[in-house]
């Protein structure tokens, strides 16, 4: 009898290494974190921090020497929003002190937070600060100053509600088509382009996001509708990616129905004009983060 055959064992079956194991798709933020912007002189603080978070947001406000101390406090924030008042009592020029500080201390953290997906908001003095720093209107990503805010056509400090018509698609803390019954207040807000190619890229790139109108929304608007004779009747400008936005007239002061002076003419509207600003910034932050 031949001797039994060995037994041959089956070729090891060859299996596709298991796939990774997915991570769960993190979940769009809920309450962005918007870092409300303070000096000394700020006085719009409490108003605007109040209307981000009628929108949704969380807001946090921190004062700029302890922001120059640990920069790396802007990383921990979705927005940064520069209020209005007399930052250090304008008394070098309006805006032009806390500009220096944030164009040498901390303005590559605002950078990065723009480069991210966030957003920065500068109203009234925070625009004039956002231009010293040159952020808006900051072509080609530079910081150099192409823009001025100029003292007021008046000669005086004006403080009136005028009505806006935003004039940009690019913008995402506008909508196109929309006009806005706002306040403004302030004697240095007459927007001039430092030369003429400035003004034409301004309207050829769409950074010019907000105009004063008539009342029945007519262009150009004379005194008082543009309260300082800025050109073109420009009342804000966007940066190149929409995500700052400088603006004179305040939107956190028609943030209720009973702000508005035709309230008890016209009633109360479904939702304020001023709001909106807010409301459109915080949609915007919770689907990108």
């Amino acid at each position: 009898m031949s001797p039994a055959r060995k037994a041959s064992r089956p070729a090891p079956r060859r299996t596709r290494p298991r796939a990774a194991a997915r991570r769960p798709r993190a979940a769009k933020v809920a309450a962005p974190r918007v870092l409300v912007l303070r000096a000394a002189g700020t006085n719009c603080d409490r108003e605007t921090a109040f209307a981000f978070e009628q929108a949704g947001a969380v807001a946090v406000a921190v004062h700029v020497n302890e922001l120059a101390r640990r920069p790396s406090t802007v990383d921990d924030f979705h927005g940064l929003v520069i209020p209005g008042g007399f930052s250090h009592g304008d008394d070098l020029g309006a805006g032009t002190v806390l500009g220096t500080r944030i164009r040498t201390r901390l303005v590559d953290g605002v950078r990065r937070l723009v480069d991210r997906g966030g957003i920065v908001l500068g109203i009234c003095n925070g625009f004039q600060v956002l231009v010293k720093t040159g952020l808006v209107p900051g072509f080609d990503g530079a910081i150099d100053r192409t823009v001025t805010l100029a003292q007021n056509l008046s000669a005086r400090y004006e403080d009136r509600w005028v009505t806006l018509e935003v004039t940009t698609d690019r913008s995402v803390f506008l909508r196109p088509g929309e006009r806005y019954r706002v306040p403004v207040a302030h004697a240095e807000g007459r927007l001039l382009p430092l030369d003429e190619s400035v003004r034409a890229r301004l309207h050829a790139d769409g950074q010019v996001a907000l105009r004063y109108v008539g009342p029945d929304g007519g262009h150009p608007a004379p005194y008082p509708w543009n309260p300082n004779g800025a050109v073109d009747d420009i009342a804000g400008i966007t940066d190149p990616t929409g995500r700052i936005l400088g603006l004179m007239p305040h939107p956190e002061r028609h943030q209720f129905p009973w702000q508005s002076p035709t309230f008890h003419r016209d009633g109360p509207a479904e939702l304020p004009d001023g709001l909106r600003v807010f409301l459109h910034a915080v949609e915007h932050l919770r689907h990108t983060f």
